[in-house]
């Protein structure tokens, strides 16, 4: 790392850059991994599957990239945080266009799985690059900055393929996607600056990361926390995605497939909440913005289990609000707390929420598929309270230092 560079400042041509680029890829990673979400009920009738079979065209994908975020990372070790990204934006775009084409569910599957691959290397590297190319007084703001970023990537996805999903087949949703994916790549190619925070390494010493690191980071209690507040809350957060579209097209509503789409603009809410969890986290610190996102997520879960339809949109705006608050401490976090090997720490991290997502994603189908709402509901709830105690219980309450970033 250069002695010189201490990080972009807030404002500064490079800082926006970043945040431009990250922007962009996060609409290429998160519209691409999520657009299956917006059109569910259509593979399940399409393909003659149950609601948890459709799922897993959301869990083999998340699986793949938990499977590959600590590969990246060291492979950004190697070859530099951009480069890296850069081959996995290219790659997982033409895998995208690939799953839209096959006419085989077994196939499907696992092209998903490999294009979840290749999209580990967006969140692998993104907040590591950006906690090493931005100055540290402004950290926190800016991973809130780039989680809502990834928030406009995945409403984009869902809210492109189910309507066009519906009028002309959910292959053809999912390729529009796609298209707008690699429209958004070209962007992240032009946009991102050489990394100034940050020098490639050629083998695996205290500097360049190694598996020695990952170790020094399953070791820590800390870390530990928090790696599981990713897995738990986005667990519980995608299980209501997942499913909710299966509820409202039967009774007592039996919306439409295009309505039922318009429901993920409720992913503007993160939108919000994201950079604001940041900025609260500079004042007060991230333990308490923590906690209170994961209270905020709980609210609206209960929301959904009523029979108002305008309670549970509500609902679902309260708990995509209270998550991505809780997801932007949390990611964050994880790449502050390491003062070694961050890119590890922040690939564990991801390792962890998208297994959550993976494993609960489906596991939430199955109880959905047994009791209904209220068995879906009762599984988001416990994990989100499981997650809670974590941090209560290992995560320090620390100051406020001066200038906004909370300590370590």
């Amino acid at each position: 790392m250069s002695a010189e560079f201490t990080g972009y400042l807030r404002g500064s041509p490079g800082y926006r850059r970043v945040i431009a680029a990250l922007a962009c890829a996060g609409v290429v990673t998160f519209a691409q991994l999520y657009s299956p979400q917006g059109v569910l009920p259509l593979i399940a009738a399409d393909l003659g599957i149950t609601a948890s079979d459709a799922g897993l065209t959301i869990s083999a994908a998340t699986a793949g990239l938990a499977l590959s975020v600590v590969l990246w990372s060291f492979a950004a070790d190697r070859f530099g945080r951009v480069q890296a990204m850069r081959v996995a934006i290219v790659a997982a775009t033409a895998l995208g266009l690939a799953v839209a084409v096959t006419p085989d569910y077994g196939v499907l599957l696992i092209l998903r799985l490999l294009e979840g691959v290749a999209l580990g290397g967006v969140p692998a590297l993104a907040v590591a690059y950006l906690n090493e190319e931005v100055h540290p007084f402004h950290a926190a703001l800016a991973a809130g900055t780039y989680v809502a970023g990834t928030t406009v990537g995945g409403l984009l996805g869902r809210i492109v393929a189910g309507p066009v999903g519906e009028w002309l087949g959910w292959r053809a949703g999912m390729l529009t996607v796609s298209g707008l994916a690699a429209v958004a790549a070209v962007g992240f190619i032009r946009l991102a600056p050489i990394p100034r925070g940050f020098a490639v390494t050629r083998g695996p010493d205290r500097r360049g990361g190694g598996f020695a690191l990952l170790l020094v980071h399953l070791r820590d209690p800390r870390m530990l926390a928090v790696f599981a507040q990713g897995m738990l809350l986005m667990g519980g957060f995608v299980v209501i995605y997942n499913y909710l579209g299966f509820r409202l097209e039967g009774p007592p509503w039996s919306l439409p497939h295009a309505v039922i789409s318009a429901i993920f603009v409720a992913y503007l809410a993160g939108t919000v909440s994201s950079p604001a969890a940041g900025r609260l986290a500079s004042r007060h610190g991230r333990r308490p913005v923590l906690l209170g996102a994961t209270a905020v997520m709980v609210v609206g879960v209960l929301m959904t289990t009523t029979l108002w339809l305008p309670v549970i949109l509500a609902g679902v705006l309260v708990l995509t609000a209270g998550f991505f608050g809780a997801h932007a401490i949390a990611a964050g976090w994880a790449g502050a707390t390491a003062t070694a090997g961050r890119a590890q720490a922040t690939s564990l991290y991801n390792l962890a929420y998208y297994l959550g997502s993976s494993v609960f994603g489906w596991f939430g189908g199955v109880l959905f598929g047994w009791w209904g709402w209220p068995g879906a509901a009762v599984l988001v709830i416990g994990l989100a309270a499981v997650a809670a105690a974590l941090a209560l219980l290992v995560l320090p309450a620390a100051p406020v230092l001066p200038g906004g970033e909370q300590n370590r």
